[in-house]
């Protein structure tokens, strides 16, 4: 007979893969253990192995959580009836709250993505352009006459900007989160001539 899962399955599998991310953002893929991270979530290794059967399920738990909460807070934030520059204001102002907190999970995702096989790699992938395509859309839509070939690089410009804000964003400083969505959106679309109007 099946073991039914219990009311607090979603908890406390959410709570071990941030005790996972903290540990594989420190250790690095290779060198984090089971064993550490059972440690580190507080679980023993029998019910770390219950909810994941290896580090790669982890590895692979970790990211396809970061980047599906990434892509449901684009998605809820993209309101398509805003003129485009304040619809990609919008964007950037998502992705960088959802951040927030994320750093471990974001590191994980940076490090971690090209040790998956190649279906699990697909699932990842999926997801990114998925979110990548959305801004790309509202960046044409603010740059109608924006040459094609131009177009991922601008896109892929502003996840550069946003991407390794981790690196250096610390909350509490003298720019909020808010504020730097404004300094990125305005880089992207304006230069630095554009940033602090």
């Amino acid at each position: 007979m099946a073991r039914t899962r219990a009311l607090d399955f979603e908890d406390k599998q959410r709570a071990i893969l941030t005790s996972a991310a903290a540990v594989l953002a420190e250790q690095g893929m290779d060198k984090a253990s089971m064993a550490q991270i059972a440690g580190q979530a507080g679980v023993s290794k029998a019910l770390l192995y219950h909810y994941y059967p290896g580090k790669d399920a982890l590895i692979f738990g970790i990211i396809r959580t970061h980047l599906s909460e990434l892509d449901e807070a684009v998605s809820t934030a993209d309101d398509a009836t805003l003129p485009p520059r304040a619809r990609l204001r919008a964007l950037v102002g998502a992705v960088l709250e959802t951040y927030r907190d994320a750093d471990n999970f974001h590191k994980v995702q940076l490090n971690g993505t090209p040790t998956l096989p190649p279906g699990q790699k697909d699932e990842i992938h999926a997801i990114e352009r998925r979110i990548v395509r959305r801004f790309s859309e509202v960046l044409r839509a603010v740059r109608p006459e924006l040459e094609a070939p131009l177009l991922m690089p601008v896109t892929m410009s502003l996840f550069g900007m946003m991407n390794w804000v981790y690196m250096w964003f610390r909350d509490g400083g003298a720019v909020t989160r808010e504020d730097y969505a404004d300094v990125a959106t305005a880089l992207v679309l304006d230069g630095i001539a554009g940033v602090g109007r």
